[in-house]
């Protein structure tokens, strides 16, 4: 069996949970990702193993040593599959997959699969079956999500004011970019919050030591890109901040996906700034509602998309535009 996962975070807690099974079965798994020196991997691989966990880049690094063959396999696994088969990824997935036998089965895992990304899994399915368990592309219904409009030179400034409520045990908050994840991780810990960062620019060494910390619950706040948002299982996450946006509905999905794990419920809380309010609806669209807004002494203007169309429809006599009354906590 080969399993493909985008990130190395996401490899190692597969891993983890495989490993124990695949031992009382008699079979031996390797995990194989980039950040970390090849050559323990490379042993490993040539010792044979009858389990691979690889993310795409580090498993072709291998391929093109010669250290690991795929005569025998019979179980092809992608986890995140709309993130494996994106355009970031697509290149990589089809030079992997093209080393693989035809005859096996291919097995497709996501929280969201697009209609786009369906019609490209088809190319490496014959005659699929579409499982679906619970339901498919909406935030479960214990996350409460809310919005708070904010000048982008604000965000930090009402982002500390939030973590200081005492609701807030524990909080990823997602940024866009690495540099301004870790300036934002700075100014946190400048301001007495025990913040860590994590995103792709740092080394192996440096992420697992933040997972592993806020996992413990040394690190209160985990400021991270999008590396964090696919698959990683931290129980009690009471809060998911998106101090940017997301630019798409199923990221969006993903993200608040972290907290409100295994029946507890979590809070969601998004930032809008005026220019990101195209991202604000096509979120909002993807909801079918809009996200209840709390009124702050910083708030400013956003229309959505959204509410934008509801407005158009008042103006022709048809439709009313949704009026959220449930709020979060208010800013204090």
């Amino acid at each position: 069996m080969l399993v493909l996962t985008p990130t190395r975070e996401l490899a190692q807690q597969v891993e983890k949970v495989f490993a124990p099974m695949a031992k009382s079965l008699g079979l031996r798994t390797v995990c194989v990702f980039g950040g970390v020196g090849m050559q323990p991997q490379t042993n490993a691989l040539r010792a044979g193993t009858e389990i691979v966990i690889a993310t795409p880049g580090r498993l072709l690094d291998h391929i093109g040593r010669g250290n690991v063959r795929f005569d025998g396999l019979s179980i092809l696994v992608l986890d995140e599959a709309d993130r494996m088969l994106d355009m970031g990824f697509l290149p990589d997935m089809r030079r992997i997959i093209e080393r693989l036998p035809k005859d096996r089965q291919t097995l497709l895992f996501s929280a969201t699969i697009p209609s786009e990304i369906r019609r490209l899994a088809a190319q490496f399915q014959r005659d699929p079956q579409y499982i679906e368990v619970g339901v498919v592309s909406k935030p479960v219904e214990m996350v409460r999500q809310g919005l708070y409009t904010v000048d982008a030179n604000e965000k930090t400034k009402l982002l500390s004011t939030i973590l200081k409520d005492p609701e807030v045990k524990s909080a990823i908050v997602f940024i866009r970019t690495k540099h301004r994840t870790d300036r934002v991780a700075k100014q946190l810990s400048k301001k007495g919050f025990n913040a860590q960062a994590i995103h792709g620019g740092r080394s192996q060494g440096q992420r697992d030591k933040a997972l592993d910390n806020f996992r413990r619950g040394q690190c209160k706040v985990l400021v991270a890109t999008d590396v964090a948002a696919r698959g990683i299982d931290i129980q009690g996450v009471t809060h998911v901040v998106n101090y940017d946006i997301p630019r798409s509905f199923d990221d969006y999905v993903h993200r608040i996906g972290r907290t409100a794990r295994a029946n507890e419920s979590g809070n969601a809380i998004t930032f809008v700034s005026p220019q990101e309010h195209k991202d604000l609806g096509i979120i909002e669209q993807g909801l079918g509602r809009s996200l209840p807004r709390t009124e702050w002494e910083g708030s400013v203007p956003v229309l959505s998309l959204f509410e934008a169309k509801g407005t158009k429809q008042r103006k022709r006599g048809v439709g009313r535009s949704f009026r959220p009354r449930r709020r979060i906590a208010r800013a204090r």
